[in-house]
């Protein structure tokens, strides 16, 4: 799994408007240059972060007196007898705060709305982190389009599977929509599928979601509030809501981790799962499609679970020259 791209979460913002204050308003320590390294090698985003508060510097002076005309900073009156020194030394820390408060309201006013689409290809899985600091794990032949605005995040799941660990932020609500239904949430963790334009699954790990089946769609359909461990499906057949074990749920998510369980589950369904995962065809004869497997197995390896399928069924697996692949009973070779 690759990480593509991470965008600095707001705590980052917060820290690099407090470090950008105390380099432009007192000299460092030695341990306080110890501690700003260790915070900028925990991520490259950091230091170009840093740097673009760094530019606000030049422009606090003319615009923190509106700001605290504003009400937005409050700067207390000096001592009745400054010390000897520059008045930095005493109004330092004051001085510090607020143009940390100051430069991180004049970054927030000047964010970027975040627009991105994003795919993964065949057999390939992807993590990546949001404008907002939600991260985001893609399965393979997953198709996103984020839009992170200042009052709304948006993600439009086209296809695919994507677990989401949403950063709270009430203010800004986090939507997902598939063609089959839709998620609500302000900062949570759960697992979107949709493999299907009326399939819609939601899978909760963590906190509340409120999710609308067919809402996309253009159907009337009532929100239906999930909490850890439910899972919601919804297709032609309407709409369950099961609760899952522990090792369900770990079931249901093992994909990130580049797994697939099968609990009992016909083999078909297992073909199929594989079959889209590494875009092949994996058929299986009438006799053979009702067995049924159980077990854990890798992801990317395909080949591995084909041996393991002749090991413990009565199968064989035919390898066309074309690239399709045919599971039959052998007592029907």
């Amino acid at each position: 799994m690759t990480p593509a791209n991470p965008l600095s979460p707001r705590v980052d913002d917060e820290q690099a408007a407090l470090w950008a204050a105390r380099l432009d308003g007192s000299a460092l320590t030695a341990g306080d240059h110890t501690a700003l390294d260790a915070w900028l090698a925990g991520d490259p985003a950091r230091r170009a972060l840093l740097a673009r508060y760094r530019e606000f510097g030049a422009d606090l002076e003319r615009r923190l007196p509106a700001l605290v005309a504003a009400g937005a900073v409050t700067m207390p009156a000096p001592p009745a007898v400054p010390r000897p020194g520059p008045w930095l030394r005493w109004a330092a820390p004051v001085v510090l705060a607020a143009a940390a408060a100051a430069a991180l309201l004049l970054w927030t006013g000047r964010a970027p709305t975040q627009s991105a689409d994003v795919a993964t290809p065949l057999a390939q899985r992807q993590t990546l982190t949001l404008a907002d600091g939600t991260q985001v794990d893609l399965n393979a032949q997953t198709n996103l389009r984020i839009e992170i605005g200042p009052k709304e995040r948006r993600v439009r799941l086209a296809a695919g599977e994507a677990f989401f660990a949403v950063r709270k932020d009430p203010a800004r609500p986090f939507l997902v929509e598939t063609s089959a239904g839709s998620v609500r949430v302000t900062g949570t963790r759960f697992d979107v599928r949709t493999e299907a334009a009326d399939v819609f699954e939601v899978t909760v790990v963590e906190g509340t979601v409120q999710a609308r089946p067919g809402d996309a769609g253009g159907l009337a359909a009532a929100p239906v509030r999930l909490t850890a461990g439910d899972r919601l499906s919804a297709g032609p057949d309407g709409v369950a809501v099961h609760p899952l074990s522990s090792a369900a749920l770990d079931a249901a998510l093992a994909w990130r981790q580049g797994q697939i369980v099968f609990d009992g589950v016909l083999l078909r369904e297992a073909l199929a799962r594989f079959g889209r995962y590494h875009g092949r065809g994996i058929s299986a004869s009438a006799g053979a499609a009702e067995l049924r497997i159980g077990g854990r197995f890798s992801l990317d390896d395909l080949d591995g679970f084909f041996a393991a399928l002749e090991e413990v069924l009565p199968v064989r697996v035919t390898r066309n020259q074309n690239g399709t692949v045919q599971v039959s009973l052998r007592a029907e070779q």
